[in-house]
């Protein structure tokens, strides 16, 4: 029994040992139920791998004491309905960077029904919990043009991640567009301010329309990475 005891602790140890320090781990969690239609989604895929081949946020990675982050992307739709498209990814100069941007190129793009941002963050929550990585801030970055409308209110969610010492971010999409024939929604930028970001130092940024959302991914991501004032 002392020699399985002994061998389960090197294993332990050298577990420990190979995990790598980052200065943030993020989860990006992007929505796509059926209110984003394929044009948009693909604006949203378009805004992250430009974010990831900017030189503005490469910098703001090899800014921090690691020079490293890492980073896992997921899509998110109702309960049911989350996948991980790019899995835990260590991001450490532009050339990971372009890896991982270039890998958003080749998955396809699915949408499903109803809209569970409590939902999303579970999800993102159990993906931190068994990030291969170690130290750093721990962040969920939401990013959606609807509110909750399936599963445990997003605030409870909420709640519970930032128990866990998680801070979430979000960026919520505005538009003018008609959402199945119910008029676009309004406030969403109340609302998620009021039922989803939390946690030390969480923040929003409002894309106005999705053409928007590119140049707003890019000045969320600079300062979820590096802590630098981004406008709203």
């Amino acid at each position: 029994m002392a020699a399985v005891i002994f061998a389960a602790l090197v294993l332990l140890s050298f577990g420990a040992a190979k995990a790598q320090d980052v200065d943030l781990q993020l989860v990006l969690a992007i929505d796509i139920s059926r209110s984003i239609d394929e044009e948009e989604a693909k604006l949203q895929r378009e805004g992250y791998i430009a974010a990831f081949l900017s030189p503005q946020v490469q910098r703001a990675v090899a800014s921090g004491k690691n020079g490293r982050i890492g980073v896992v992307y997921m899509e998110w739709a109702g309960t049911a309905s989350r996948r991980v498209v790019i899995d835990w990814t260590l991001i450490d100069g532009p050339a990971s960077a372009k890896a991982f941007a270039e890998q958003l190129y080749i998955h396809d793009y699915m949408s499903a029904s109803w809209t569970s941002i409590s939902g999303a963050i579970d999800f993102a929550v159990e993906l931190l919990e068994a990030s291969p990585f170690r130290g750093g801030r721990r962040v969920i970055d939401i990013s959606g043009d609807g509110r909750n409308n399936q599963g445990r209110p997003a605030d409870a969610a909420r709640d519970d991640a930032v128990r866990r010492g998680i801070t979430i971010n979000g960026l919520p999409i505005t538009t003018e567009r008609p959402n199945f024939g119910r008029p676009p929604e309004r406030d969403l930028d109340l609302y998620y301010e009021r039922n989803v970001i939390g946690g030390p130092d969480a923040f929003m940024i409002v894309a106005e329309g999705f053409k928007a959302f590119g140049q707003a991914i890019v000045s969320k991501l600079i300062k979820e990475i590096a802590l630098m004032e981004a406008p709203r």
